[in-house]
């Protein structure tokens, strides 16, 4: 029997399947990870999207209500408002502070305002 009448060795095809393990790993690992950051871009970008409408709302600025959620649809994400005073007479900065996933992630935006 001659080489070319036997097919592959074992070692061939322990070879070849090493190889072809390494390359779906890494194509598992890199897919999670990306995955991942959609994940976190979608949720970041909910956030901002819904503080953003918080911000738009007309009683905003004068709202008795400084903190709540955003019930029904996004319950689990949450909303705080804090004013301070700024150097300029008259003038107030408002700091709304939207959070998630149990407040590991937040996101602020800064507006002023004369009321």
């Amino acid at each position: 029997m001659t080489r070319s009448d036997c097919g592959f060795t074992l070692l061939e095809v322990l070879v070849a399947l090493a190889i072809l393990a390494g390359a779906i790993t890494t194509v598992v690992v890199t897919f999670n990870q990306h995955l991942s950051v959609v994940v976190r871009d979608k949720e970041t970008t909910t956030a901002l999207l819904l503080a953003r409408a918080k911000l738009a709302e007309p009683d905003f600025l004068t709202s008795i209500t400084a903190e709540g959620t955003f019930a029904p649809q996004f319950s689990a994400i949450t909303w705080k408002r804090e004013q301070t005073t700024t150097d300029y007479p008259g003038l107030k900065r408002y700091q709304l502070t939207v959070a998630w996933q149990s407040g590991q992630q937040k996101l602020v935006l800064v507006t002023y305002g004369s009321k």
